[in-house]
């Protein structure tokens, strides 16, 4: 047998002596992430993508040298680097996407499962994460059905593979008559791309011009339609507004015309942990299924989705076999059958961090990191309007408030906040609506402070000419 490389045994993260070889690399790792960071000196780096690529260059060439160079040089040059360039949502002045600040508690949960290594397409690769997975989904799903006869959940990449998931089974449902998809027009784009990868017809679209889905409207579409399997799909939580459709009233509607209801509530669905915001989703237990995702408004790493259903009953149409991994006589012989838990094969157990942060926080700690963000945007909103020289959209409904420098041009706007990226300045995202062009700003990290927000809209006050 080749005798390994000089030192490359001692290189493993897993085994008895895996600890000892990754203690000093997470010490380097901290150190680069730290120096990286100073290095940045802002939210993210300064002079575009053209600068950042320079940089990245330099470090990494050559990418596959004959020799290498050892594994803690490596990291210094590569993690400082990516720390340097990083856009970093732990900076208050980093808010243009649903892009959170993940907890210390939650990375550090992910890094064991980085060292271990389980795969969960089957349970000899992953015996106790499967275990794990199962009462976390099952724990969560009861958050979002608490009065369904089995709530269940499967752990997805995020919001996009949770609406395919939600859509394939909705298909599968239909037994082979053709499913129409009505959604709003502030629905997710993954919808339509979903159908399109199913060989659905493309979605009817109702118009919203108010941001939300219209119940009435949707009444009077539904009314059209031919009698046929149809699935509405809801949102509560867009990622242009936060905006949340009346779901109460829009279950009323589905079952009026007996047509199954998704919710994507990838943004909304943590508003569950408190007790002051949850009311907001009254009717999200009457879906078929619902989309969440912790990776926003959960804190977690990437990624951190799940797609939940009132009965675990409703997944069995994703059931699959493949004799290596989930042999007949073993699944007869008790050993779980794990390929029917997603579309995928090889799959990280994303459910530790998730289960970490429960276990660590708890839903009422969960839920003031939930009303500190929401009221932080209220606070945000509230120094807008006090600013002649800035303009409001809305009152925000989560924690995405829309505003823009009074009277400003669409292109002025989208100038305005490429001249602060370019800068390092702050990241800001774009939102149109029927009134134009707007900055966003989805305040997603909870420790903001008042002084953080008066900051970033003195940045953009100060950039509003070149």
């Amino acid at each position: 047998m080749p005798v390994p490389a000089s030192g490359t045994a001692r290189l493993l993260a897993g085994g008895h002596g895996g600890p000892g070889a990754l203690r000093p690399m997470v010490d380097t790792v901290l150190d680069a992430l730290a120096h990286g960071a100073a290095d940045r000196g802002g939210p993210l780096p300064a002079g575009g993508p053209a600068a950042v690529a320079r940089r990245i260059h330099g470090a990494a060439r050559p990418l596959v040298p004959d020799e290498g160079e050892g594994p803690h040089q490596a990291l210094r040059t590569l993690v400082r680097a990516l720390a340097h360039g990083a856009a970093d949502p732990a900076d208050p002045r980093c808010t243009a996407h649903l892009h959170c600040p993940p907890l210390a508690v939650a990375t550090a949960a992910d890094l064991a499962v980085s060292a271990l290594n389980p795969s969960l397409d089957s349970w000899d690769q992953a015996p106790a994460a499967c275990e794990l997975e199962a009462l976390t989904c099952r724990a969560l799903a009861e958050l979002v059905h608490p009065h369904g006869p089995a709530p269940d959940a499967l752990v997805t990449t995020g919001g996009t593979e949770s609406n395919q998931l939600a859509l394939l089974l909705a298909r599968e449902a239909a037994a082979g008559r053709p499913l129409r998809i009505v959604r709003g027009g502030n629905a997710h784009h993954s919808i339509d791309r979903a159908a399109w990868l199913l060989g659905l017809p493309a979605p009817r679209a109702l118009p919203t011009p108010t941001g939300v889905l219209d119940p009435a409207t949707l009444h009077t579409a539904l009314g059209r339609l031919p009698d046929t399997p149809t699935l509405v799909v809801a949102t509560a939580g867009t990622t242009d507004t936060g905006a949340i459709d009346p779901l109460s009233d829009i279950a009323d509607v589905c079952d009026h015309h007996t047509a199954t209801l998704h919710i994507d509530a990838a943004y909304g669905a943590p508003l569950l942990f408190s007790d002051t915001h949850s009311k907001r989703l009254h009717g999200l237990d009457r879906a078929r299924t619902v989309a969440l995702d912790l990776h926003k408004l959960g804190w977690q790493p990437v990624a951190a989705g799940l797609l939940a259903v009132p009965d675990g009953a409703a997944l069995a149409a994703l059931t699959h076999h493949a004799d290596y991994l989930n042999a007949d006589d073993d699944t007869h012989a008790g050993i779980p059958d794990l390929l029917g838990r997603s579309l995928r094969t090889t799959r990280r157990p994303d459910i530790l961090k998730i289960a970490v942060t429960l276990r660590a926080l708890g839903r009422r700690g969960l839920g003031d990191l939930v009303d500190h963000v929401c009221a932080a945007a209220q606070h945000l909103a509230d120094l807008i309007e006090a600013r002649p020289g800035l303009e409001l959209h809305a009152r925000p409904t989560i924690s995405t408030v829309l505003f823009r420098p009074t009277g400003a041009r669409p292109a002025d706007v989208a100038a305005l906040r490429r001249r602060l990226l370019h800068r390092g300045a702050a990241v800001l995202g774009r939102a149109a609506t029927p009134e134009g062009l707007w900055l966003k700003a989805t305040v997603l990290n909870p420790h903001t402070q008042p002084d953080d927000l008066r900051g970033l809209l003195e940045l953009v006050e100060g950039n509003t000419t070149p």
